[in-house]
């Protein structure tokens, strides 16, 4: 609802003043579009939760929150090809990139890999490079340290990581057989969690942090996230996280839901 359409209340308000009854209906016409808007734009949030989400969707996205110990050289030697082609996948399905009309035109998503099943160090992508469709290994930084309670982490690379690798160091550290993890930016997933039956953070924990990290140990505690391995993030807009024993795993788990949650879209639609 924009503030020209409130202007035109006010005005058919002021002009049937002398009808009680037009202006009662007419109010009543107002407060049915606004229930319409809450009922199909943004249906799986409760109240308490969209206060929260108006509140925390105010600080800036993309930006890196935890103490960075960054080391400015190259990475070694590691198989770019197919992580690289699993994101430009996700970027041509606008689940990972950047555009001017979403996020102040503030990059968005990131996807990682382990370096190799026994690690705990992986390959992410950097901070800020949504805008590029096709990563160059300059694009990547690897995570040599994670400590997702302490808020620090250690890294090397020509650019810094995504200021969501705490997060993918989080997942990672609930089960060794997690190889990949991709932080996606999906409305529809997102706004379809509840419909969807899917994993959640609350509302009140913001991305990249140690909350995040905590509320992220308690989701696999919970055992909820056996089926499905994705779970949202309702402090963080449009935020979903898949993962799995490898890339195509993760990617295909969070394509499912891409069109399950389309398929509701479609639904409403045809009612």
């Amino acid at each position: 609802m924009d503030g020209g359409n409130a202007d035109d209340c006010r005005e058919r308000s002021r002009q049937n003043r002398p009808s009680n009854l037009k202006t009662v209906n007419f109010i009543t016409l107002c407060l049915l579009s606004v229930f319409y808007f809450l009922n199909y734009t943004v249906i799986p949030l409760t109240a308490t939760q969209l206060l929260n989400y108006s509140t925390l969707m105010k600080e800036q996205e993309g930006v890196i929150k935890y103490q960075l110990e960054h080391t400015q050289q190259p990475i070694q030697a590691f198989p770019f090809s197919g992580i690289n082609a699993w994101r430009t996948i996700a970027v041509r399905l606008d689940l990972i990139g950047q555009n001017p009309d979403r996020y102040d035109n503030i990059g968005f998503g990131n996807i990682s890999q382990r370096v190799d099943a026994d690690s705990d160090q992986f390959i992410i992508s950097g901070t800020q490079t949504g805008h590029i469709e096709q990563l160059s290994p300059e694009h990547y930084c690897l995570v040599v340290k994670a400590e997702p309670h302490q808020n620090r982490l250690q890294s090397r690379g020509l650019c810094k990581p995504s200021s969501e690798s705490l997060t993918h160091a989080s997942v990672y550290a609930q089960d060794n057989a997690i190889q990949a993890v991709i932080h996606a930016h999906s409305p529809e997933i997102w706004k379809h969690t509840l419909a969807l039956g899917l994993p959640h953070t609350n509302a009140d924990v913001p991305y990249g942090t140690v909350e995040m990290a905590t509320a992220v140990e308690q989701l696999f505690q919970s055992g909820k996230l056996t089926q499905p391995s994705l779970f949202t993030m309702l402090g963080h807009e449009d935020g979903v996280v898949a993962f799995g024993r490898n890339m195509q795993e993760a990617a295909w788990e969070l394509i499912n839901y891409l069109s399950l949650a389309i398929s509701i879209e479609l639904q409403r639609i045809n009612l």
